[in-house]
């Protein structure tokens, strides 16, 4: 019975509900009027039903395509403005004790080298990733208590903070770890991490649990639940998402909303992100081994509906994807793209060694990615391409987390502290990493967001603060 107040899984992804909306939406679909009223609201930036949704994904007239495609991008830029948040992922053990049928980290996998990084390879990491500029990392680790406990994780999520390498500085570190009890979310929330990260898969049940045959992570209530026990215990912004490819793409993003109304009925906040990975190969897999794989144009047509249907939350979008699906994935609704990833243990340092001609020593790898291009490279086709790139963790640090930061996004006040704060990360790149065509380009788009400033206190306090981030200061925010 579908309750969405419930903490039970069963209850606020109820089955016979999702199986409702799909069919209420094929039947709203076919009559075009039904359809623009669905629009029309959604131009308010105050977000759609789940039912509302799944008659928009039901589209296939060409016309109202563009307009669901252009809607996404007026909200996105409504909302957000056009700046694009970078982070890159870091990897902190392959050991596992799932045998998750799509992951390279698979215990089924055999392959005589797993790794955890020491601390001074983590430093190794850290240094690698600062020096290439960025400033915000999503910490990844397979499931297994025993090589990987909490206390490990903590003791890295310390150490990354407190490393420095000349003008580079991990401000804001969100984590990904498996489902896990009240009391070690209360830890992790003391270490100060951004936003928890954890992955459904896929909500439809039997799917779930046949790719999930072993492990603790077979247990499906425990795992859909894991977020409402985060916020319990005090972490204010999760994140979720769906590996969209393991099930029906409509079934999964219908459940998907319903799980983010279900946050925001019962605990008053919405998901922070939501991410939309694609399946992709992996070591002991092959993606076109699974009969669900989603089409370049379903996919663009889910980004967009979520990004109509969830104004507030972050969108992120990982290397899974292609340079030319990104760039058009990017004018849908994406907010935030990883950049210049690795997705192997001490694959930063491994690739810094190969590229210099050592030994690389092979281990595996989450999945393959499809986009190989540098963090600069990333930028230069963001700003050719009219968005600013932003390493901003300003509102993490500034106290702007759940509630707080929710209700300057629904009101839309958050762009101009999101445009503010895009310029200034940006600038500090450039003057920290850029070369002659970075610079040219950053500067030219620098200038053009300053002319644009509404708020004409923000606008002079902003040109204020660029100067010193010329002369050398760092860290200025709004």
């Amino acid at each position: 019975m579908y309750d969405i107040l419930s903490n039970d899984a069963n209850c606020f992804i109820d089955n016979e509900e999702v199986l409702a909306s799909l069919s209420y939406g094929k039947a709203v679909a076919s009559d075009p009027t039904s359809i623009a009223d669905i629009l029309e609201k959604a131009k308010t930036y105050k977000g759609l039903s789940h039912r509302s949704a799944a008659a928009l994904l039901e589209v296939t007239d060409k016309n109202t395509l563009e307009e669901i495609f252009s809607l996404a991008k007026q909200i996105k830029e409504q909302i957000y403005g056009r700046r694009i948040v970078l982070f890159a992922p870091l990897y902190l053990s392959d050991y596992c004790i799932n045998s998750c049928t799509y992951c390279g980290y698979s215990k089924n996998n055999y392959n005589p080298i797993r790794r955890r990084l020491t601390i001074d390879q983590l430093k190794e990491e850290v240094e690698i990733l600062e020096k290439l500029g960025h400033k915000r990392l999503a910490l990844e680790v397979g499931e297994d208590p025993i090589n990987c406990p909490l206390d490990y994780v903590i003791d890295c999520i310390n150490a990354i903070y407190s490393l420095k390498f000349d003008n580079g500085a991990i401000r804001r570190v969100n984590v990904n770890i498996a489902a896990t009890t009240k009391e070690s979310y209360t830890r992790i929330k003391e270490a100060n991490i951004g936003t928890y990260i954890l992955f459904q898969e896929t909500y439809h049940k039997p799917t779930y649990l046949l790719n999930h045959p072993k492990g603790p992570k077979h247990n499906y209530e425990w795992h859909t639940e894991a977020h409402d026990r985060a916020m319990e215990s005090g972490i204010e912004d999760v994140g979720f998402g769906v590996l969209y490819g393991l099930f029906d793409w409509k079934y999964d993003t219908i459940a998907l909303l319903m799980h983010a109304e279900h946050l925001e009925a019962s605990k008053g906040i919405g998901p922070h992100t939501i991410s939309v990975p694609r399946l992709r190969s992996a070591e002991g897999m092959r993606q076109e081994n699974f009969p669900h794989l989603v089409s370049d144009d379903h996919f663009k047509l889910l980004v967009a509906v979520l990004r109509i249907a969830v104004p507030y939350t972050g969108m992120i979008l990982t290397t899974r994807e292609s340079p030319d699906f990104r760039n058009e994935l990017l004018a849908v609704g994406i907010s935030q793209v990883s950049a210049g990833s690795c997705t192997g243990v001490g694959g930063y340092a491994d690739s810094k060694k190969q590229s210099s001609g050592q030994k690389r020593l092979t281990s595996l790898s989450q999945f393959e990615p499809a986009d190989h291009r540098s963090p600069s490279e990333v930028i230069k086709s963001l700003l050719s391409g009219g968005y600013v790139p932003s390493f901003c963790t300003a509102c993490y640090r500034e106290g702007r987390t759940g509630d707080r930061f929710m209700d300057l996004a629904k009101t839309g006040n958050i762009a101009d502290i999101c445009q503010a704060n895009a310029v200034l990360t940006l600038k500090e790149y450039i003057e920290d990493f850029g070369d002659t065509e970075l610079r040219e380009l950053g500067e030219s788009i620098i200038q053009s967001e300053i002319y644009s400033m509404s708020n004409k206190n923000i606008q002079k306090e902003t040109i204020n603060k660029i100067s010193q981030t010329a002369k050398g200061t760092r860290d200025l925010r709004f």
